[in-house]
């Protein structure tokens, strides 16, 4: 159990922690966004009016665009969108949402089909000049009443006008009306970039991009309708139901990618594309989905880490009556508190450290890894919103009513991680694609196997860091390529819960290799219970044969992304013990002690890693044990594992937080950040702050008592009589 002082671990440990979180280019790629959330111009508001917050969302997005180097370079940049979440999201989730449309869905999507559609490779590029500068703002509609995740169903039409050479965007029933995006005049004039469906002389060829204008910051243009939506749970916003009688636009509305690739209306009125399939020219048009979903995903794990950052401080500040009457103590050092929290820790350093991966993955995609990719973004959004969340509900309640305050921010973070959860795809959607993904992926091992104790199935190996896992320290080892012996899972009841396969008879807990093999395993073991579901399902009706396989194949997702997770930790392990052996950091403090010793940056990012696989095992633990995984000895030692584990790192809370970075500016915002919390409540006018006023007493008729010495005789009567007054009103 930790007490009032947490372990000291040194400048030096914590600075090689953010590192570990944030990469070896922190100034480039966060400093800008960190120097923001510290600047005056983000001090949070929360007792200001939703309009008025939601007008100042938008001064700031001016503002920021203002300050920044090249608009056009963020909004081609989703490393840099995504840092802007993940720093300003948990101050002014109004502002990311915003802003992550406008530089994100908006202009990206300009950037990425910039040329004229009409084929001539010489066509001039589109004047963004407007966008850049913010005289128009622009926004995304895609999302219809009626559709949702169905994109390719979507009946807003973009009908070709032969004569006038250009298309007319029609809503053509209430179920088409345009649902969520941000088109009221509020912030100035819009222009939308419009998901539709192109007819062309009475064919459909399906839905593509075209850019519209919409408001002229006083109201919308002709034939544009705008009302505005109630208001949602968690920020303001101006979310709208927009729809369209008869638009023009002209023929250069139309986004048919470089030189028409996706599609294009030639001169003489004929359409024709590069790319026939119609829901392949649909996923490569809203591409931008994909990156506003490392978005979201970096918006969540931010507000996870300032949730965790206020719950610990707090826990620290706020003192109870110990185990004795005289002794204080904070509410940090109970197990009941610092558990949960240090679980959180463990759980945001996977989420973040899974989030590097997958934007390094985004950014090196190629066509032959694409689909690999997205499903993977895809993963991760939906995992690691989900853990936001609960990180979130439990940083809340460790708090108690001080939490549910909205200018402590955890309350305006837990409405607005629900967004996330359903913005650029429901998780639930996303997950049920991953799974059918996986179900029949190649790169998944055949049904019935799980893989045994130090070896790793193609799929998983060549999924990992690196390519490979070499021999190291934190428990991963050579693996022959090619031999992957396995262990057969039976098809109907799984082995003798008394058997144990001789491999993990002496399985040790804190073999970090040996435990990624049982999550890999964790991860087989519910794809391989949907395929036999899917098996036993009567044929001929596909959606009752997904009904049966997707309960246990949605599992499988999420066993794979913790699987991905741990893997992210053990590459970041393996990092930075190559780093401590050649430190070459600037202005690093000489070591006094191997990077193995208690306290260390490796040693911490270890033990958080153990605790992270731990739980997770320990939640599956009946169906390793039930298929020989695990011995029955390992249920006793796996929560025995998790407990030391606690007790360790809870001391090191502080620390871990430390290593966030995040500004003090940003943390002074909320009053339970800071030792004097007490003072956000001070009442000016209080009994306390106002100097006592001579008492009146009855005995004395209401007069004030004389001010005299104690030896003075009448103020010894005067006293006596105050005595007997007051004997006379006890209760009898």
């Amino acid at each position: 159990m930790i007490n009032s002082g947490a372990v000291d671990v040194g400048k030096t440990t914590v600075r090689r922690l953010t590192r570990v979180l944030y990469g070896d280019d922190f100034e480039r790629e966060h400093g800008p966004w960190r120097r923001f959330a510290a600047d005056g111009l983000f001090r949070a508001r929360p007792d200001a009016p939703p309009g008025e917050r939601l007008s100042l969302a938008y001064e700031r997005l001016r503002a920021v665009n203002g300050a920044i180097d090249s608009p056009a370079a963020l909004a081609a940049d989703p490393r840099g969108v995504a840092a802007l979440h993940e720093w300003l999201a948990p101050i002014d989730p109004s502002f990311t949402t915003v802003a992550g449309i406008h530089y994100n869905l908006f202009l990206g999507s300009l950037l990425d089909l910039d040329h004229a559609a009409d084929g001539d490779p010489g066509a001039a590029e589109r004047d963004l000049t407007e966008f850049l500068t913010l005289r128009r703002i622009g926004t995304f509609l895609c999302t219809e009443v009626a559709h949702g995740n169905d994109a390719v169903a979507l009946e807003t039409t973009a009908t070709y006008d032969r004569a006038r050479d250009g298309f007319v965007l029609h809503t053509p029933h209430a179920g088409a009306q345009k649902f969520m995006p941000n088109t009221s005049t509020t912030g100035g004039a819009k222009s939308g970039v419009v998901a539709a469906r192109l007819l062309v002389d009475g064919a459909d060829h399906g839905v593509f991009l075209f850019l519209a204008p919409l408001t002229d910051g006083a109201r919308p243009l002709p034939g544009v309708r705008v009302r505005l939506l109630p208001e949602r749970f968690g920020s303001p916003l101006d979310h709208c139901v927009t729809s369209f009688d008869r638009v023009f636009v002209g023929r250069d509305a139309l986004l048919g990618g470089v030189r028409g690739r996706l599609g294009q209306v030639t001169g003489d009125g004929a359409f024709s594309s590069a790319e026939r399939n119609r829901r392949r020219r649909l996923l490569v048009s809203i591409g931008r989905v994909n990156a506003g979903k490392l978005s979201m995903s970096a918006g969540a794990l931010g507000g996870a880490r300032v949730a965790l950052a206020l719950a610990v401080r707090y826990g620290g500040h706020r003192l109870i009556t110990g185990p004795r009457a005289s002794e204080r103590v904070p509410v940090l050092a109970h197990r009941s508190h610092h558990g949960p929290l240090t679980g959180g820790l463990a759980t945001v350093f996977a989420m973040t450290l899974l989030h590097r991966k997958v934007v390094d993955a985004w950014e090196a995609r190629t066509e032959e890894n694409r689909g690999e990719t997205e499903r993977l973004v895809a993963v991760a959004k939906g995992w690691i919103t989900w853990r936001a969340r609960e990180i979130i509900v439990e940083c809340r309640e460790r708090c108690g009513a001080q939490g549910l305050l909205e200018h402590n921010g955890m309350t305006e973070m837990l409405a607005n991680i629900e967004g996330a959860i359903t913005a650029e795809g429901d998780n639930t959607a996303i997950y049920a694609k991953a799974a059918a993904e996986l179900l029949f992926s190649a790169r998944i091992p055949a049904p019935g196997t799980v893989p045994a104790p130090g070896t790793r199935p193609d799929a998983a190996r060549d999924a990992a860091p690196d390519g490979a896992r070499n021999a190291d320290p934190d428990g991963a080892r050579d693996t022959n390529a090619d031999a992957h012996p396995v262990v057969e899972a039976d098809p109907d009841a799984g082995a003798d819960p008394g058997e144990c396969d001789a491999n993990y008879v002496s399985l040790e807990l804190s073999d970090t290799g040996h435990l990624g093999d049982l999550l890999l395993a964790v991860e087989q073991l519910w794809l391989d219970r949907a395929r036999r579901r899917m098996g036993r399902a009567p044929q001929g009706d596909p959606l009752v044969r997904w009904n049966a396989a997707s309960g246990a194949a949605l599992r499988a997702v999420e066993a794979h992304a913790y699987r991905r997770a741990a893997e992210a930790y053990t590459a970041a392990g393996r990092k930075l013990r190559e780093r401590e052996r050649g430190d070459t950091e600037p202005g690093a403090e000489p070591r006094s002690a191997p990077s193995s010793a208690p306290g260390s940056a490796p040693a911490l990012l270890r033990s958080l890693h153990l605790l992270f696989a731990l739980q997770w095992i320990d939640r599956n633990s009946g169906d390793l044990l039930a298929h020989g995984l695990l011995a029955p000895r390992h249920l006793d030692e796996l929560p025995e594992a998790i407990e030391r584990l606690i007790a360790e790192l809870a001391t090191y809370a502080p620390a871990l937080v430390e290593s966030f970075a995040l500004p003090e500016e940003m943390l002074a915002d909320r009053p339970i950040a800071g030792p004097g919390y007490t003072d956000a409540y001070d009442d000016p006018e209080g009994a306390w702050t106002v100097p006592e006023a001579p008492s009146r007493c009855s005995a004395c008729h209401g007069t004030p008592p004389p001010s005299v010495p104690l030896s003075d005789r009448f103020h010894v009567v005067h006293r006596l009589l105050r005595f007997i007054n007051t004997l006379r009103n006890l209760p009898h």
